[in-house]
């Protein structure tokens, strides 16, 4: 095999980012509960990301107190609760792997495969980890808040390697571009390919355009399959 192990990111790779508008009326129903402008909050949260990534926000309600105090709100243990909540229902509904997904993994599973994830996320991803169909399909996880890294840090994917125990040389990298982890893998000696769904018009300024990227591309991810041997 000219790889031993497929290394995918998260969202916008193996789940959507959700149905459109959904993230839009998450945010504004957790401001709506702390009785906040939608504008002030959505500000706040979109910049507290790296908080919550890297770990330095431990949960929802952490940051969410966090962007409380900022804009001199005083609000009760029960409103955090709600909002807090709110982000974790939305969280859940967001990982549901595309329909092609598990099919996909466990085709190359069988063909000896290792299976890894990089995911730059928050800390309500690995919390609900184990409910999702997707565990069973990855052999080992790494989520940047519980490790503190985020890509395109080198020693992120290197962890990643070491956990499948493989080499970079030996991995594909599967991702849909965000911080910029497509050059990042490349960078370590991973083979990095872009994944975009024909579908997929979400607009992130994270993410590079297709037209970017002059290595390897593919519309969904049971081309990974062509792409392997």
């Amino acid at each position: 095999m000219k790889y031993s192990a497929v290394i995918f990111d998260l969202f916008g790779t193996l789940v959507d980012f959700g149905p459109p508008g959904e993230y839009e009326r998450s945010i504004t129903a957790m401001a709506n509960v702390l009785s906040v402008a939608k504008e002030d909050f959505q500000r706040l949260w979109t910049d507290t990301y790296r908080f919550r990534f890297t770990g330095e926000h431990p949960d929802a309600e952490y940051n969410i107190k966090y962007i409380c105090s900022e804009l001199g709100l005083k609000v009760t243990d029960d409103q955090i609760q709600r909002a807090a909540q709110v982000r974790l229902n939305f969280s859940s509904r967001s990982l549901i792997p595309r329909d092609d997904v598990p099919e996909t993994i466990n085709e190359l599973k069988t063909r000896g495969y290792k299976i890894g994830l990089i995911s730059d996320c928050s800390t309500d991803v690995p919390a609900l980890w184990n409910d999702t169909p997707l565990c069973s399909l990855i052999d080992e996880p790494v989520f940047s808040c519980s490790v503190g890294l985020t890509k395109p840090d080198p020693q992120i994917f290197y962890l990643a390697c070491e956990r499948l125990g493989v080499k970079p040389a030996e991995c594909l990298y599967v991702g849909d571009g965000g911080s910029s982890e497509l050059t990042g893998a490349s960078q370590v000696g991973m083979s990095p390919v872009l994944i975009r769904a024909p579908y997929d018009q979400t607009g992130d300024r994270f993410r590079m355009s297709p037209s970017e990227w002059d290595g390897s591309k593919i519309s969904s991810i049971r081309e990974i399959l062509t792409l392997v041997d």
